[in-house]
């Protein structure tokens, strides 16, 4: 093969070799994935976080390669020691570069709504959570930072609506 052409997937050595440069060369995008989890009252579940200011939706960021339900599922068992069924995705937001950080996508899912038991049970199982506890809607808002309340505000809106929303740095495109 001459130098200026393209490896075809008739040369598998070759065409994986070309794949992985040209993949080693994409941009890279950091992922958290957040769940949102209600009591029999209609409370919302917020978490106050060990390692950074302010109370957040339960979930985290995802590991290499880790879809994103599969990490907020993680993380409400490493964290809150909780099994749920995600009932569907809620939110993608893109979020801009800021501070030191690059872009990211947020995504919100709907954890539905726990029984009185699991709600009543329901502590923090590692160090990186302080707290756990459900809040009315009204007061999740007054308690998260402005960039997760207008995600967390797209969340409810598409769980009325029953479709998820895009968002770009919380506001809705689509």
């Amino acid at each position: 093969m001459r130098p200026t052409e393209t490896p075809t997937p008739a040369d598998p050595d070759a065409w994986n070799a070309y794949l992985a440069e040209g993949n080693a060369k994409q941009a890279r995008k950091r992922v958290a994935a957040d769940v949102l989890l209600r009591d029999p009252a209609g409370r919302v579940l917020l978490v106050n976080p060990t390692y950074k200011p302010g109370w957040d939706l339960p979930g985290g960021m995802a590991e290499a390669n880790e879809p994103p339900e599969d990490a907020v599922r993680r993380e409400l068992i490493e964290e809150l020691g909780l099994h749920v069924t995600l009932r569907g995705l809620l939110v993608v937001d893109w979020v801009a570069p800021h501070g030191p950080w690059d872009d990211q996508l947020a995504f919100i899912f709907d954890g539905g709504t726990l029984d009185q038991d699991q709600a009543d049970r329901l502590r923090p199982r590692d160090d990186e959570l302080s707290e756990a506890v459900f809040v009315e809607l009204s007061d999740a808002g007054l308690r998260l930072r402005h960039r997760l309340r207008l995600r967390f505000e797209g969340a409810l809106k598409a769980l009325d609506s029953g479709r998820p929303l895009y968002l770009r740095d919380g506001a809705p495109v689509m």
